[in-house]
Parts: C-alpha cells; sequence; structure tokens
C-alpha cells in the first residue's frame, strides 16, 4: 500500500479526508456513501476510524489507521498494530488520545501502557514499516501551558520518528502557519497538515469552536452571526469563509488540505471544485 508521504509530494496541491466511526446503521450508510462519492475524486489519503480494515480491503483509497494509547497494554497495542500489518496497513495515526468519557479530565495510563504520543510512535516504528502521522493543535493543545511548550512536544513525537503531523481545526490561516513557523524553526522538517471543516451551519462553527478550543474570531462572527436564521445564506457564506482559508493556506505553499467530512461528501467535494484540487473535475449540479 502506497504511504502518505508518498501521495504528497508532487507539482500540484492534493487533499485527504477523515470519516468518523458509525453510531448506528444509518450513519454507517451515510458513511459509506460518502467513502463511495469521494474514493472517485482519488484523494492522498483517509483516516477512517475503526473502519480501516474495511477500507483497505474494499476501496482503492490510501487509508490511514487511528491508534490511540487510551486503556491499552503495550501487549494490546502491540497486537492491533500487528492486525493493521497483516492487513497490509501501512499508514498509522499514533495518538495518546482524551480520557474516556471527559476529553478534559484527568489522564491516567493504563498500568502497563504508554503515557505519551511519542512512546507510541517509537512503537508503532519498531514493529513494522509504517509510515506515521501525530496531531498538532495550532492553538496550543489545551493541556499544555503555553504555545512554546507545546511546541517542544509537538517536535519530539516528530523527531521520535512521525513522518507528517495534521492539525487540528483552526480559524484563520494564520493560525496555521504560525504553528508550521515555530516547528521549522525548531530544525524539524516533517511535513505539517493543515485541518480543515467546510464552514455549512452553525453547529458546524460551534463544532470547531469545541475542536479546535479557540472562540469565533470577531470578524468572522460579524460576518456569519447576521445569517445564522438563514440557512442558505449561511451556507454561502460560510463555503466562501472556507474557500478564502484554503486558498491562503495553498499560496503558502501548504502541499495538502485534510478535510473533516463529518460523515458527509458534498461539502467537501464542492470545495476540491472550488480549489480544482482535482483538475477537469466538477461535481454536477442536482
Amino acid at each position: 500500500m502506497t504511504t502518505v508521504v508518498d501521495r504528497i509530494p508532487g507539482d500540484r496541491p492534493v487533499f485527504s479526508v477523515e470519516f468518523m466511526p458509525p453510531r448506528d446503521d444509518d450513519d454507517e450508510l451515510r458513511l459509506w456513501n460518502a467513502i463511495r462519492a469521494l474514493e472517485g475524486l482519488d484523494p492522498a489519503f483517509d483516516r477512517t476510524i475503526r473502519t480501516t480494515g474495511r477500507v483497505v480491503t474494499e476501496t482503492t483509497l490510501v487509508g490511514m489507521a487511528h491508534l490511540t494509547a487510551v486503556d491499552h497494554s503495550v501487549a494490546e497495542l502491540r497486537n492491533v498494530i500487528g492486525w493493521y500489518a497483516s492487513l497490509g496497513v501501512r499508514n498509522i495515526l499514533a495518538l495518546r488520545g482524551d480520557p474516556p468519557g471527559d476529553p478534559m479530565g484527568e489522564w491516567v495510563r493504563h498500568p502497563e501502557g504508554l503515557q505519551y504520543a511519542e512512546e507510541l510512535v517509537r512503537l508503532v516504528r519498531e514493529l513494522g514499516d509504517f509510515c506515521v502521522g501525530v496531531s498538532a493543535f495550532p492553538y496550543g493543545h489545551p493541556r499544555s501551558a503555553e504555545v512554546d511548550t507545546d511546541t517542544k512536544y509537538l517536535v519530539q513525537k516528530l523527531r521520535a520518528g512521525a513522518d507528517f503531523a495534521i492539525a487540528q481545526l483552526f480559524f484563520e490561516a494564520d493560525d496555521f502557519l504560525r504553528m508550521r513557523d515555530r516547528v521549522a524553526a525548531s530544525g524539524c522538517d516533517a511535513l505539517m497538515l493543515p485541518g480543515v471543516m467546510p464552514l455549512t451551519t452553525p453547529r458546524i462553527l460551534g463544532k470547531i469552536v469545541e475542536l479546535s478550543g479557540a472562540p469565533v474570531p470577531a470578524a468572522l462572527a460579524a460576518r456569519l452571526d447576521p445569517l445564522a436564521d438563514d440557512a442558505k445564506s449561511f451556507r454561502a457564506a460560510g463555503m466562501d469563509v472556507t474557500t478564502e482559508l484554503c486558498e491562503r493556506l495553498l499560496a503558502e505553499g501548504v502541499p495538502s488540505l485534510h478535510f473533516y467530512t463529518f460523515n458527509r461528501s458534498k461539502a467537501t467535494k464542492e470545495m476540491v471544485d472550488r480549489l480544482d484540487l482535482v483538475p477537469g473535475h466538477k461535481t454536477p449540479v442536482a
């Protein structure tokens, strides 16, 4: 199987997509409809949580497995990594993970497990020829005292053997670019990928606030708040905002955009069209 870093260097920017685990049968159908709809656009890779085995065996997507240290002993982690290897999975996103039930709760490692993401990176590297990714936080991890400390921990994960980092959500291109500059200033040249969620509804805006840990910038609020009760106008303005964000990132040399899809394909396909990430492709208008 191709690795993430094999897919990204090239003469034009590419994109990747992320799906979430389905909660019920309806979610399962929605997930696979989205996977099939986006598969034809040939994303650089797909970060599909808990469905990697099926993605690898049933689609042409370059799958990336999701692995956390939460509630796992080292022996269990070794088994999971071995299972991925047996399927032919080459790409793993190594995360410490959040405390079960309360993402902001106190982290307690498994008695026979790992404490830090960099330890998980090293374990994956020891067990096979994997391409390894880690997470990055443009505003700093919620448990980090400040961004310089967070940058130090990010660089440690990268130097432990990670090939790339995927950024959590952010509102303005400069938020990501400053993080990228801090990593580069440390002497680390690992691939940094921005996470983007097409802004289509007030609910999505709230989700970005929740996942990023940052408030909505005043200029963005002034642009979107008056449209909160007009779904069509809010979506149109939100997609324009997302397009502007992505265009700035691409202009600054970002080689790939990582789209969080919420298991739906329409907004991501529209964004791919707007940015001309798949030359010659235009999604038919319904």
